[in-house]
């Protein structure tokens, strides 16, 4: 899937011909719009049409491609994007594995990377590659945290882990094997599957029997579903607790009854409509909302506002960074990613983001709210 979005190639060839032309600035986007991130990746790819076709008053064009969930696709856009398209900024992409490839490229190519996936290893720690590295999600430690905080004050003292077998996954457990015990928790037992997995029979009966006093199921998407309704279908009773990575209604639609009661660590975004008028989260995600609706008729969800929060940090950066060098430059590209770290105090759907030398995430834990599926909907826990 391409979508070109932009100055049309005629304006282009009209404006060169009376030498008034000057370079629109280029996004590249890939996502994982097929494969088992497409959960993630669709509406990403569909956000791509609510963006701003001109910031401070310079034309932007996307060039959005599907890696179609694989490292190596991946790997191919961003080369085709940053060589051939000669972008000045990537987005991308949808899982974490997915985007680890990115990372090396960007560097290469200096290049600003926006990751749009979950795991704190895509910018932890902020090193020569990681420098071109920023991400708009909440880093697994903030979640991680906000949620084993809340289940230590419902009493639990045992919580067993099942986790997706791969860099998510990972990433999750080795922050929860770090804060549980700090926090009076013991983890039980770790089980794994693949995203692609049909069953996870084997791994729910081991968890069942080390008798947990809570499951902690570290997945995104719809395959965070599997763990959860075989633990129902089991007979388990007991509470749930899941990642911000299922803040999608296809998690709710698919897991239907089995799915009630989910409680997780998610983003503003998310339950919007329970936060206080006043709020300045809400500004933010109404903006979003507007966007997507008028370019989709439909209603949106927080994976689409993930390439909307990345447009937003770009559009701080740009004013410095067309003051360095025009867009398609290397100088412009360096001042971007100057800017972008210099980011302060800005609302997104994601988070409250304050971005330093040594925080290319930027969140703290006002940008973590406890939500819960309830009545078939995502509502917050006051």
């Amino acid at each position: 899937m391409r979508q070109f979005l932009g100055t049309s190639l005629l304006a282009a060839a009209l404006l060169l011909a009376t030498g008034q032309a000057h370079a629109d600035i280029k996004v590249g986007v890939t996502v994982s719009a097929s494969g088992p991130g497409a959960a993630l990746g669709q509406p990403q790819m569909k956000a791509v049409a609510a963006l701003p076709r001109e910031i401070g008053g310079e034309k932007v064009t996307y060039i959005a491609l599907d890696d179609e969930s694989d490292p190596t696709k991946a790997a191919q856009n961003a080369r085709k994007l940053v060589l051939d398209e000669k972008v000045d900024v990537l987005l991308g992409s949808s899982l974490t594995p997915v985007s680890l490839p990115l990372l090396d490229i960007a560097a290469e190519s200096k290049t600003p990377l926006l990751a749009m996936a979950a795991s704190n290893i895509l910018v932890q720690p902020v090193d020569d590659k990681r420098k071109w590295v920023f991400k708009v999600v909440p880093n697994d430690d903030i979640m991680a945290t906000a949620m084993l905080t809340y289940i230590a004050k419902t009493g639990a003292k045992t919580i067993a882990f099942i986790g997706v077998s791969d860099a998510y996954g990972e990433g999750y457990y080795k922050v929860l094997a770090e804060l549980a015990p700090k926090l009076g928790l013991s983890i039980a037992g770790k089980e794994v599957y693949a995203r692609s997995d049909a069953s996870v029979t084997g791994q729910v009966l081991k968890t069942l029997a080390s008798k947990p006093d809570a499951v902690f199921i570290a997945s995104a998407g719809t395959p965070a579903v599997l763990p959860q309704k075989a633990l129902r279908e089991r007979g388990y009773k007991g509470p749930i607790y899941q990642t911000h990575g299922v803040a999608t209604d296809d998690f709710i639609k698919l897991g239907g009854k089995d799915v009630e009661g989910a409680i997780f660590a998610g983003e503003a975004y998310t339950v919007a409509d329970d936060l206080e008028a006043n709020d300045p989260f809400r500004k933010v995600t109404a903006a979003y909302i507007e966007a997507y609706r008028a370019s989709q008729n439909q209603p949106p969800v927080i994976f689409g506002a993930h390439v909307f929060d990345s447009m937003q940090l770009v559009a701080k950066a740009l004013p410095a960074a067309l003051k360095a060098g025009k867009p398609g430059t290397a100088e412009f590209r360096s001042a971007l990613r100057d800017g972008i770290e210099q980011t302060k105090d800005v609302y997104l759907n994601n988070g409250l983001a304050n971005m330093s030398p040594t925080d290319h995430n930027g969140y703290d834990q006002r940008s973590a709210f406890i939500i819960k599926v309830e009545g078939g909907k995502f509502r917050l826990v006051k």
